[in-house]
């Protein structure tokens, strides 16, 4: 089960969204496979996508229609199938799908954005997304965010979405959000698909810039095994139906109200996804403080939190936490002083000048690691920076998850 975290319960409607979902049967009879999310007139969408250079027909097709400046009045999101590695072929199922659904919708195919998550290298069953598309339609209503948090999963073991609500000048902003994810999680970004919206209205030229800094302090701060998925793809939408003015500066204290609710929302997802890791036990924090700058924090980090004989040790809860040391050594940052960093599980104190710490009982390091959420910190008194980043152990479960998925 995933560790410390439950099916998701509550996500309040967000005004000028409604969504649908059916099943389609795209890769399994009797389960919600399709969703569709219909925009209001002025809703603005921005977002970012995967670095993976094998990218997904579908994420390039939502690309090129981002890109074509009309206003996106749709999303379309199947599950089962991920729409990668299918060459021109998934290029022309990518567009015929958003086609499919712009003829219901009553707009253009570039007015829609096309999603897909399952199994690489298998071409896309238009057929069967084509027929799903009207059940999808006819069950679109804003109260139903719950049932398409279920609809985009894969490997998930529980759905996960999210809500809050601020107030700014007066005005109630709602901020809903779901994703899905489980494994082949790594940045930039993750095998995840997210969609957060708000009833704020956001200038189009901030946008972008605030979906981008969402990500960073979320979902481009977790891993499960190293690998970065085909069709990443997180979307922010504003609807602009609620009382607040328009916010078009950065440095307006709406933004920066609007910039940390959405963050919180993105950060529980992307946690979410660590905790439902595949096979996941434990819950792991990574914390790197005092380094020179984000990006040796970073380096050495993702050299702990990736690292499968870290991980292996976690699941076995054996303080085998030399592991941790090695993975810091060969993390390459070429300068650094081993003598003069500290490490620490939880509160307890596993090494300092260069080797075991002298107070460091094995009793104090397993104890801790039998717990279901631990934190490693290293503290390595070189500078001012720190980053925060999140995985999980690896199980059996995992190599069993993987090794069956297409079956």
């Amino acid at each position: 089960m995933p560790v410390n975290l439950t099916s998701a319960v509550l996500a309040l409607p967000v005004a000028g969204i409604a969504l649908g979902v059916a099943e389609a049967n795209i890769k399994r009879e009797n389960r919600k496979d399709l969703l569709v999310m219909q925009l209001c007139e002025g809703a603005r969408v921005a977002g970012v996508f995967t670095t993976n250079r094998f990218c997904a027909a579908p994420v390039i097709v939502a690309r090129e229609h981002l890109a074509s400046e009309l206003p996106i009045r749709a999303l379309v999101v199947n599950t089962g199938n991920a729409n990668a590695g299918t060459g021109e072929q998934g290029m022309e199922d990518a567009r015929s799908t958003c086609a499919a659904l712009a003829g219901l919708l009553g707009c253009q195919a570039e007015q829609v954005l096309p999603y897909s998550t399952g199994v690489i290298m298998e071409p896309l069953p238009v057929a069967k997304i084509a027929a799903g598309l009207p059940a999808a339609v006819a069950d679109m209503r804003e109260d139903n965010w719950l049932n398409a948090a279920q609809a985009i999963m894969t490997t998930d073991i529980v759905s996960k979405a999210i809500s809050k609500q601020i107030v700014i000048d007066g005005a109630t902003i709602t901020v809903t959000g779901i994703a899905k994810g489980s494994g082949m999680i790594h940045p930039n970004m993750a095998t995840m698909l997210g969609y957060i919206a708000t009833d704020a209205a956001i200038a189009p030229a901030l946008l972008q810039d605030l979906v981008s800094a969402v990500a960073n302090r979320s979902f481009n701060c977790i891993t499960v095994d190293g690998d970065t998925s085909t069709n990443d793809a997180l979307m922010l939408i504003a609807t602009g139906k609620s009382a607040l003015p328009e916010v078009t500066n950065t440095d307006s204290a709406a933004y920066s109200a609007l910039l940390n609710a959405i963050s919180e929302v993105a950060i529980y997802l992307a946690q979410a996804i660590v905790r439902d890791g595949e096979g996941a036990t434990k819950f792991i924090t990574v914390q790197v403080e005092g380094g020179k700058d984000v990006s040796e924090c970073k380096q050495i980090g993702y050299a702990i939190a990736r690292s499968p004989l870290v991980k292996t040790a976690f699941f076995a809860s054996d303080p085998n936490l030399g592991r941790i040391l090695a993975a810091i050594g060969y993390a390459g940052v070429a300068d650094l002083d081993v003598t003069a960093l500290k490490l620490y599980l939880d509160e307890v104190l596993v090494a300092e000048n260069g080797g075991r710490a002298a107070s460091y009982q094995e009793s104090d390091g397993q104890r801790v690691m039998q717990q279901s959420d631990i934190i490693i910190r290293v503290v390595l008194n070189r500078g001012e920076a720190n980053v925060t980043l999140w995985t999980c152990d690896f199980s059996y479960d995992y190599v069993k998850i993987n090794a069956s998925y297409r079956s």
